[in-house]
């Protein structure tokens, strides 16, 4: 078959991968399934798309669709080709706002269109918890809805027309049809005809019109997604006296890829939301009492009704980016329903929002009624649209697994529903999951299980099918917006009947007569239990590693805590740091999803006695620059940077390091020898010949300026002038981390630290100590780190305290102490007690300006205005604000942070020659088009020196640290 699928990659305009990393993390997507694909497609346009459909029919094969791949039930799996159209079928062809309409490809993202669409007044509705990376063919797919689905409904809802390729290869535009023009298609004599005939003689047919209204879901629960939509044709003028279309645009919703390939899509869009909005945030101390409060609530017109439970809002305790978003949480809620209002003006929105909470008050189910606007309701919102990812953070095996988590019963019944379902889940000695769309009957409940071990991959199928007929005994959807796919497709004719299971699997095969379109999902699916992530009742791999990953139960359930909800697949626009190689290439293989998968892969599949001696591994963790984003972005808080710090420790236990990479991770020797001799370095890394040589011989991009020894070390500059910083009565005793960037190169900064906070009156020690270790840990020499790591913790843990505490000025240094420290460290009380008092300056000087210790009396009244670009490292580990608020001291002082993600040096992968390209496609992503935007009078912000170096290297502006900054606007004495 590699014969042909050579063959078949020179013919096609886009790439087409076949080799074992490409397939391997492409065999899951966000469920628990995971087969391994034939290939990976990347085509480039709908000839490429051609070309895939006769192949597969020629070699009996299949396609599978995707987009995202944030899929829950297994619809991105298969053994055929993968056709990921996420990379180049990303056009918004058209945008027509007279008639609130777009034309779209289908691997635009939901977000980026309605950013699009705003200044249209303009928006599409349906809003998935995945919507900054979720694209419109998926939600096509599989007839999304989400958040907002009570007003705006369902994707199938905006849906005009679409253009797709059918499975002979030709091209198809389905549309409303009128009754002559439905005619003309039942004329046609190609596929296109057949499948108007069919759909007519069947649905024509008494009985069968009889089984569809006995056995689908009613009309008014909009959220119905089980099997295909053939209910939603026999509602159309063709059958019977009404103004609605026939449209198989109406079919191809929610039919997961099984029936056509989608090329272009037209949606109908909304004018935006009302512009005033509060949301109530109602507690309540037990499920049944939040599931009886929806339907008064939903007297009131809400824009949103979500649920969340107490499982989703413990796991946001531990969270790094989500715990600040508990702000509106009171007691311990077993539940919490999130009502949203909007209006056009605040006093009507200020009277909804009393009548509403009239009624909840009076219901006397809830216990607290929190009301919130403006931003914290994104904050709450976001805290709910995390739950998916936060509930890979169980630690150990047990996970809340979808299956299912995507049933919906009509409101009048939800409460008695709710009440059955919780009896089941008490059968089987279950705690279940609850979080929701409450307002739309679909209740998200999710059994906590091991699906490693064969007793609960038994439990998997029987809770399944038990909550199956009970969704059948009150006559709901299986499935409400997630698909059927491969985990509820099973049970598709226990819900529908063997007569309406038979139409289903006619109408795949009219369109689909050779099963080339992602075949097992919906119809003729293998069993649910069957091609699961996990070999059952396995021996658990026994990996040794340098660093300590006991809080993720070890190296290899670090990777696992990824359960492919994508979040690193999120554009440049919808903010963040994460992932920035994958922003400049928009390859899967360099998300942070594509590496937990291939590491999880290749750890417990290996035969090797050193399980990370795998080229593989070694190409997908390639471009990881470890930003450490995922470490507070990634829901899961899957920490590529660790993993890939072991990784490359523990391969090159296989494979000699290279000189380069030796070279680089002993930076600081070599700064250390040149230091005694600047005016020699200097002159040989500024002159063209001589640094030219050394980039040569360093396999450093041409295009850089190297580093420059400083004349004189910050530890000589404190020995030498160490008397000018003793104060009489200072506030208190601080620490100095005299890095090994400042010491040796970024002097200045150091010196104008020191000089700060002696102005500030603190008292400032610097103290001999080795390297933050930062080099050895980013090329994977952990066992210098770990040499390095245990000496600073020595040296500085009966020092520093919560009087006397650690500061520093590089972020990359400093943190370490936060981070690494923890995993590197042979003392780990010790370790923690530091890493507890050490902070970076920013960190420090704002604590102190809380306490009023200092205050913008002592500064200048100049205006200036700065712009500020915080570290990747302060992002996942701090907070930019801080970096803001103090350089908000000077009372005159106009600063904006840029939201500029990472800057693309990271240390030293931006210097090295091969990726220098995407270190300044990263840059380009935001930062630098944000710092040409600034005036020349502008002042640059960047507290990291691999930043400050891109900053000047891609648009020639000098970057100054905030502490440089806040000692220039120091009132002169």
């Amino acid at each position: 078959m590699n014969k042909n699928l050579q063959k078949l990659s020179g013919e096609l305009t886009g790439k087409l991968h076949y080799d074992e990393l490409w397939k391997r993390i492409y065999a899951t997507d966000a469920s628990v399934y995971r087969e391994i694909p034939l290939a990976v497609a990347f085509p480039k346009n709908e000839d490429d798309l051609i070309k895939l459909i006769g192949f597969v029919g020629k070699h009996h094969t299949s396609l599978i669709p995707r987009t995202a791949g944030t899929s829950l039930a297994g619809q991105c799996t298969g053994n055929g080709i993968v056709v990921d159209v996420s990379k180049h079928f990303t056009d918004i062809i058209k945008i027509d706002a007279k008639n609130k309409r777009v034309i779209v490809q289908p691997g635009v993202i939901r977000d980026d269109l309605n950013r699009k669409l705003h200044k249209h007044g303009l928006f599409f509705g349906p809003n998935t918890s995945t919507s900054n990376r979720c694209m419109i063919g998926g939600m096509v797919g599989n007839n999304s809805s989400g958040t907002t689905s009570i007003k705006y409904g369902t994707t199938r809802d905006k849906l005009v027309s679409l253009k797709a390729i059918l499975s002979d290869g030709s091209k198809v535009e389905f549309r409303d049809l009128n009754k002559s023009e439905f005619d003309k298609k039942l004329k046609l004599d190609n596929l296109e005809g057949e499948i108007y005939r069919l759909l007519f003689k069947q649905l024509e047919d008494k009985s069968i019109q009889e089984e569809i209204l006995q056995n689908y879901p009613p009309a008014s629960l909009h959220r119905r997604n089980t099997g295909y939509a053939i209910d939603e044709l026999l509602s159309t003028s063709i059958f019977k006296e009404t103004d609605i279309a026939f449209n198989i645009a109406r079919l191809i919703a929610g039919s997961e890829g099984t029936l056509a390939f989608i090329t272009e899509i037209t949606l109908q869009l909304d004018d935006l939301p009302p512009q005033y909005t509060a949301m109530v945030a109602a507690h309540y101390s037990s499920i049944d009492a939040c599931m009886q409060a929806v339907v008064p609530a939903m007297g009131h017109s809400l824009y949103t009704c979500e649920m969340m439970d107490k499982v989703i809002l413990d796991c946001t305790k531990e969270s790094l980016k989500y715990r600040d978003n508990r702000f509106f949480i009171e007691g311990d809620p077993q539940g919490i329903l999130m009502l949203e209002l909007r209006s056009d003006s605040e006093v009507e929105l200020q009277n909804k929002v009393i009548d509403l909470l009239k009624t909840l008050q009076e219901s006397d189910l809830g216990y607290a009624f929190p009301v919130l606007y403006d931003e914290q309701i994104d904050l709450a919102l976001e805290l709910r649209k995390a739950g998916l990812g936060l509930l890979a953070n169980l630690k150990g095996d047990k996970k809340a697994v979808a299956c299912i988590e995507d049933t919906a019963v009509a409101l009048p019944v939800l409460a008695d529903y709710i009440s059955d379902f919780s009896k089941i889940m008490k059968t089987y000695d279950q705690q279940a999951v609850y979080y929701a769309h409450a307002g739309a009957g679909e209740i998200h409940l999710r059994p906590i299980l091991n699906l490693k071990k064969s007793e609960d991959v038994k439990l998997f199928r029987s809770i399944t099918r038990d909550v199956a007929e009970l969704v059948k005994k009150y006559n709901g959807s299986l499935s409400g917006e997630h698909g059927d796919g491969r985990v509820r497709a099973e049970f598709i004719e226990l819900m529908f009947g063997k007569k309406i299971y038979e139409l289903l699997k006619e109408v795949k095969f009219v369109f689909d007569p050779k099963n080339i379109f992602n075949p097992g999902k919906i119809v003729e699916a293998p069993a649910m239990d069957e091609s699961l992530r996990y070999t059952r009742d396995r021996t658990e791999p026994e990996i040794e590693t340098i660093m300590d990953f006991s809080d993720a139960d070890g190296v290899l359930r670090l990777a696992e805590k990824c359960n492919g909800s994508g979040d690193c697949r999120k554009s440049v626009e919808a903010g963040g740091t994460m992932c920035p190689s994958y922003r400049a290439t928009k390859d899967e293989k360099d998300t942070t999803r594509a590496r937990a998968n291939a590491l999880r892969e290749f750890l417990t599949t290996s035969d090797k006695s050193n399980r990370f001696d795998h080229q593989e591994l070694k190409e997908v963790l390639d471009l990881c620059i470890s930003c450490k984003g995922c470490k507070s972005e990634c829901p899961s808080n899957v920490d590529m940077a660790a993993l890939k710090a072991e990784f490359q420790h523990q391969y090159h236990k296989s494979h000699k390091p290279s000189f380069r990479d030796k070279a680089f991770a002993n930076i600081t020797q070599q700064n250390e020898r040149a230091s005694k001799l600047p005016k020699l370095s200097r002159f040989v890394m500024t002159n063209n010949f001589t640094s030219g040589m050394a980039k040569k011989l360093l396999g450093v991009a041409k295009e850089r300026e190297l580093p420059v020894i400083a004349k004189q070390t910050l530890k000589h500059y404190y020995a030498k002038n160490k008397g000018k910083f003793e104060l009489n009565n200072p506030i208190k005793t601080v620490f100095i981390f005299n890095d090994e960037f400042t010491n040796y190169l970024d002097v200045q900064v150091g010196k104008d630290a020191i000089n700060l906070l002696t102005k500030l009156n603190y008292q400032i020690r610097i103290i001999d100590h080795p390297e933050s270790g930062r080099s050895q840990i980013s090329k994977g020499f952990l066992d210098k780190a770990k040499i390095l790591a245990n000496k600073n913790i020595e040296i500085f843990k009966d020092l520093i305290s919560d009087e006397s505490p650690l500061l520093g000025v590089e972020p990359s240094a400093i943190l370490s102490f936060r981070d690494e420290y923890l995993r590197l460290a042979d003392k780990k009380e010790a370790a923690q007690k530091l890493a507890n008092n050490s902070f970076i300056i920013e960190e420090f000087l704002k604590q102190e300006i809380a306490k009023g210790n200092i205050t913008s009396e002592q500064f200048s009244k100049k205006h200036a205005t700065v712009k500020i670009h915080g570290h990747c490292h302060q992002k996942a580990l701090s907070n930019v604000s801080r970096t803001f608020d103090i350089l908000n001291l000077p009372t005159n002082y106009k600063v904006t942070i840029i939201p500029s993600g990472c800057c693309g040096m990271a240390g030293s992968f931006g210097y090295e020659k091969e990726y220098y390209e995407i270190s300044m496609r990263i840059g380009e992503n935001s930062l630098f088009p944000a710092i040409r935007k600034a005036g020349e009078s502008v002042i640059i912000s960047a507290n990291g020196t691999s930043c400050r170096h891109q900053i000047k290297d891609g648009t020639g502006r000098i970057a100054h640290h905030p502490v440089s900054i806040l000692r220039q606007a120091l009132k002169k004495s």
